[in-house]
């Protein structure tokens, strides 16, 4: 039967009659509005003719009806309402129920609940994400092929050559200033010969990895998640399973080797430029000639010292990539979940990156290394 809607505003009345489909959505939002705007004190929805209802127009009905009564109006129903109310009215006894209990006695309580159960889903969520793709490279290995070189290459070089100038410059800069702290700390003592071994130690074990780490984090793992997130909201992701492909092993895998290469190289180009930094330096500020500054270099390493920056990278390297892509893959429905799983993913990144770098502390100062 074709829906008919007339509203008499004058009268607060709405006679609805036939079936109700989402074609029908204009008609009842136009009749509705002239309902609204009549503000009659008594408003009678007439449905003794009415036939189904489709999910939408009975929502819009049910909303349309509550505002009406919130607005101070009586409304009064004839005849059995659409089959939908009785479940929109669970679904609001269920929301008033929950928001009784969280401002209850005991709501904080709920509330921290609450929250430890989305941390440990987030955890669990986070130990499955690296379980699979830890399987995913072990069956890679077996074929060259399933490897994708060419596009761990292409990443490798995105994330690591063109990296170069601004990992150099930072490790630059940061050692100069360490040199120029040192240097100021030591010389009234005239012990300006060990701003070397500050400068050579510091850089060596420690600033050299975390710095780069640190950028990378910043400049790799956000991509990562931005590129991942967007393949998720235009629907790349499931067009690749449903050609039969494994997403973890062309777009996870090859990002995270990447960056497990291109990370201890660039280490090591931060160690150089950071050694060259505090050589200038203290040539400038304390008259150290470059020669005596390498042969106090070569006094101040032990054979470990650059082993101990040099073997943290690889890890640096697959903690960033697989929390910039595990924050991709987690986008949904908007940009603005992206944006925020992004910052995420930055974020947490830093995080596990100077948490590991004190745990290797903790371990080397164990083992003497």
């Amino acid at each position: 039967m074709t829906f008919v809607a007339e509203s008499e505003p004058a009268a607060g009345r709405l006679r609805l009659a036939g079936d109700c489909r989402m074609a029908d959505v204009p008609v009842l939002v136009r009749e509705l509005e002239n309902l609204r705007t009549a503000a009659a004190p008594r408003v009678t929805l007439d449905l003794e003719r009415a036939g189904e209802f489709d999910v939408g127009p009975a929502w819009l009905l049910h909303e349309s009806l509550e505002d009406l009564g919130a607005a101070g109006m009586t409304v009064t129903v004839a005849g059995p309402p659409p089959a939908h109310f009785a479940y929109f009215d669970a679904l609001e006894r269920r929301e008033a129920g929950a928001s009784a209990v969280e401002e209850g006695k005991y709501g904080w309580l709920v509330r921290v609940g609450r929250t430890v159960e989305l941390r440990a889903r987030s955890w669990f969520e986070a130990l499955g994400f690296g379980g699979r793709a830890l399987v995913t490279a072990g069956t890679a290995w077996t074929s060259l092929k399933r490897l994708r070189l060419p596009s761990v290459v292409r990443h490798v070089y995105e994330t690591g050559v063109q990296a170069i100038p601004v990992v150099a410059v930072i490790a630059f800069l940061i050692s100069v200033i360490s040199a120029y702290i040192g240097a100021q700390q030591l010389q009234p003592f005239g012990a300006e010969i060990f701003t070397v071994d500050l400068v050579a130690i510091g850089v060596l074990r420690e600033l050299g990895v975390l710095l780069t780490a640190i950028m990378v984090a910043g400049r790799t793992g956000s991509a990562y998640a931005a590129e991942l997130g967007v393949m998720k909201l235009n629907d790349e992701v499931d067009a690749l399973e449903s050609l039969g492909l494994d997403p973890f092993e062309v777009l996870v895998l090859p990002r995270v080797l990447a960056l497990v290469i291109a990370l201890p190289l660039l280490t090591i180009v931060a160690d150089a430029t950071g050694l060259a930094g505090g050589a200038l330096l203290t040539s400038l500020l304390l008259d150290l000639p470059w020669a005596q500054f390498l042969a106090r270099l070569d006094v101040a390493v032990a054979d470990t010292t650059f082993w101990a920056g040099l073997v943290k990278a690889p890890v640096f390297g697959a903690l960033i990539g697989l929390t910039g892509t595990l924050r991709g893959l987690q986008v949904r429905e908007s940009s603005r979940e992206l944006g925020r799983l992004t910052t995420v993913a930055v974020v947490q990144s830093i995080f596990l990156v100077i948490f590991a770098d004190a745990l290797f502390a903790i371990f080397f100062l164990e083992i003497d290394f």
